[in-house]
């Protein structure tokens, strides 16, 4: 459900599990195919895209709640992911071919570009609507790769963000037609290969010292 494909110098990573939540079996996947791109030598990039109508809909509530996982642990275990993004030691594009919801957004939100689908999908924090607080990397994540209006519009409100809206509101790079979201997400990626270093994990961690610091900080209820 999880691939791993090299176009070029950039290797593209597809989630195609539903709506792509974050269930054991994701983070898992997650964590393996980052090590396997992070390990590989010579100039690259990542993409990462979903399937059909969803890029990620975020945490699995079901799997959170079933009593197999301890919730905060099993949140901080996805917020690893979101750090590994974040410092990533290549460039990131996320071609959001759909839905982009909670954790979905806020993984979209990790990497360098986002370039979302233009006639379907939103980008969504709906946690005021459902009545839930955000872990404090969250919330660091949001306010530090987002405008501050944009990002309390975000959390305060839910928005659903369309590809127009979320352009017009810097939380996306580009939009493009349906066909055009991996294979531009690609382009711009290439550009970018040769600038892969270990170094620049180190150069972008310098950047987020308090949002690294807050997603590694314990859940408090």
């Amino acid at each position: 459900m999880w691939t791993l494909e090299k176009q070029g110098e950039v290797f593209v990573l597809r989630m195609n599990a539903g709506e792509n939540r974050f269930g054991s079996e994701a983070i898992r996947r997650w964590n393996e195919l980052l090590d396997e791109v992070e390990a590989a030598a010579g100039p690259k990039a990542l993409v990462t895209t979903g399937a059909g109508k969803f890029y990620s809909n975020g945490l699995d509530l079901d799997y959170m709640q079933s009593g197999e996982v301890e919730p905060g642990a099993y949140v901080e275990s996805v917020l690893a992911i979101m750090s590994r993004l974040l410092t990533f030691p290549a460039i990131t594009v996320a071609a959001m071919n759909g839905h982009a919801f909670g954790a979905g957004a806020q993984i979209a939100l990790a990497h360098d570009y986002r370039i979302m689908r233009k006639d379907r999908g939103y980008f969504c924090m709906p946690e005021i609507d459902l009545g839930m607080y955000l872990h404090p990397g969250m919330t660091a994540l949001i306010q530090a790769r987002l405008p501050i209006q944009t990002a309390h519009e975000v959390i305060a409100t839910g928005t659903r963000y369309s590809a127009e809206l979320a352009l017009d509101r810097s939380i996306v790079d580009r939009v493009e037609d349906e066909a055009s979201v991996v294979s531009s997400a690609v382009e711009l990626a290439t550009g970018f290969a040769a600038k892969a270093a270990p170094v620049m994990s180190r150069l972008k961690g310098e950047m987020y010292p308090q949002v690294l610091e807050a997603m590694a900080s314990s859940l408090k209820p």
